[in-house]
């Protein structure tokens, strides 16, 4: 079969670079083809310098593959010496790469004067990110150890009304008590007590 197409293209003065090229990589990049990356690259470099902010959301939400709350969005100071450390180490592993990479991005939107707004129980989506004024909130599942069923879980919880206690949140939520103490130490369970029992002190003080 090749030997028929390599003839018919030697018999049309075709380059012998351009048939061998054809025997390696067997898939030949059309026009349409290459039109439309280039045309989707100009969407996308349009909407990262006009929308910004709606760019790095639905970036952060879709391409970035080991985003972290508590090392990118408290702040250029801390997300910069944990960039720093990265790249200092010998031998980085995937995640380390991929951590790298979504911090640029990250870089760069603060290098541009945007900032994160921080994660608010009853406002954060379980795995966008949003537009919130001109600040970006990131989603539940941008912390470190919450997986998407546990942030979705969290969003439901959310709609019944506020949580009494951290108990009430854990069991309206079902998610674990590393979980809740994690969300309690990130400041998003706001000042809600441990549990909804109330002690002997507790009426001391009433």
């Amino acid at each position: 079969k090749w030997e028929g197409w390599k003839a018919d293209m030697r018999a049309c003065n075709v380059p012998e670079w351009y048939i061998e090229s054809c025997q390696k990589i067997k898939y030949m990049f059309p026009r349409a083809h290459a039109a439309a990356y280039v045309m989707m690259a100009w969407r996308i470099a349009y909407c990262k310098v006009y929308y910004p902010l709606a760019y790095y959301a639905a970036f952060f939400s879709i391409r970035a593959k080991a985003f972290n709350y508590e090392t990118m969005c408290f702040g250029r100071d801390r997300l910069e010496e944990e960039l720093k450390r990265l790249r200092a180490l010998d031998n980085p592993s995937p995640k380390d790469e991929d951590s790298i990479r979504d911090m640029r991005i990250v870089q760069e939107m603060y290098a541009r004067g945007f900032e994160f707004e921080p994660i608010d129980l009853f406002k954060a989506k379980s795995r966008l990110f949003s537009i919130v004024g001109d600040k970006i909130m990131p989603s539940f599942t941008s912390i470190d150890g919450l997986g998407e069923n546990a942030a979705d879980s969290i969003v439901e919880a959310c709609k019944v009304g506020p949580f009494t206690s951290k108990d009430d949140f854990k069991s309206r939520a079902h998610v674990s008590q590393t979980i809740a103490d994690k969300l309690g130490e990130l400041g998003i369970l706001g000042a809600i007590p441990e549990t909804d029992q109330i002690s002997i002190f507790d009426m001391m003080k009433m």
